[in-house]
């Protein structure tokens, strides 16, 4: 499994862990880790079966396989209490470790998440599986920062969003490893259970997501004893990518609410491949 621990080294430095929506790679957090890294150590991994994480993903994989992985990891890591950032599958994913493991996590944040499917993230979905499907891989990474950007920042990022594609493209996870995760993630349904979470989590939306319509956190938040919502009003989807100036004083500003800065600062970086960890 790939993952990349960095940044604050002090022996009282607190971890955060980033995880990734549904492309699953770390370098989606690149735009929040030098303000993390200054105060905490920070790791990112790719999930199983994309990045650099390889593996076939099974038919019947689960969210909870998910959550079983990641715990995994940290257990190898000797982490045993952290923080958790996910984005939209990432924070899904935080969701179900923190009800099969809950003296884990600290505190959690959820972008762009939801309790239950809506309709309009469904729709979405259904359209980006029949463009993999019909149209091939080329035709679904194309259509992809539709539902992640908001539309003047896509008119402005013409350049790099080429370059990102043919990267993306080349790089694929491959077909039946997105679908699986695909299915995995439109199938979760957290309504039942909500209560059942004790750990702070903050559930952020944004007006302007075409994917996730904003009151889908709000509803989160609600449902969680220890639920908060805060809300942007531009950034699209990948608001934390698009709009990273607003987003990262409120991500740093929860975070700090849990964890005391340490006395000290230093930013060393490691990279480390390990075999993929059984929970």
């Amino acid at each position: 499994m790939f993952y990349k621990i960095s940044g604050n080294t002090s022996p009282d430095a607190q971890t955060v862990v980033l995880s990734s929506g549904l492309g699953g790679v770390h370098g989606f957090w690149q735009p929040q880790m030098a303000m993390l890294e200054r105060h905490f150590r920070v790791v990112v991994y790719d999930q199983f079966g994309t990045g650099g994480s390889h593996g076939t993903v099974p038919a019947g994989y689960r969210m909870e396989d998910m959550a079983d992985e990641l715990a995994g990891l940290l257990s190898a890591l000797d982490i045993d209490r952290c923080h958790l950032v996910g984005h939209a599958l990432g924070g899904i994913i935080g969701l179900h470790l923190t009800q099969r493991y809950p003296s884990l996590l600290e505190s959690l944040v959820v972008i762009n998440g939801w309790t239950v499917l809506d309709s309009q993230t469904r729709r979405c979905f259904k359209v980006r599986q029949d463009l993999l499907l019909n149209s091939g891989i080329e035709a679904y990474v194309h259509a992809q920062p539709l539902f992640l950007y908001p539309a003047p920042w896509l008119s402005a990022h013409a350049s790099l969003l080429h370059q990102e594609q043919t990267h993306q493209v080349a790089h694929f996870q491959g077909m039946e490893n997105l679908l699986h995760r695909l299915q995995a993630l439109m199938a979760s349904d957290l309504s039942d259970s909500l209560d059942s979470i004790v750990t702070p989590t903050l559930a952020f939306g944004c007006r302007d997501d075409l994917l996730v319509p904003w009151h889908c956190s709000a509803t989160l938040a609600q449902g969680l004893p220890l639920g908060e919502h805060v809300q942007m009003s531009y950034g699209g989807h990948a608001m934390s990518v698009t709009d990273s100036d607003t987003f990262n004083p409120l991500l740093l500003e929860w975070l700090l609410r849990f964890a005391p800065p340490p006395l000290a600062t230093s930013e060393p970086t490691s990279t480390r491949e390990t075999p993929w960890p059984k929970p």
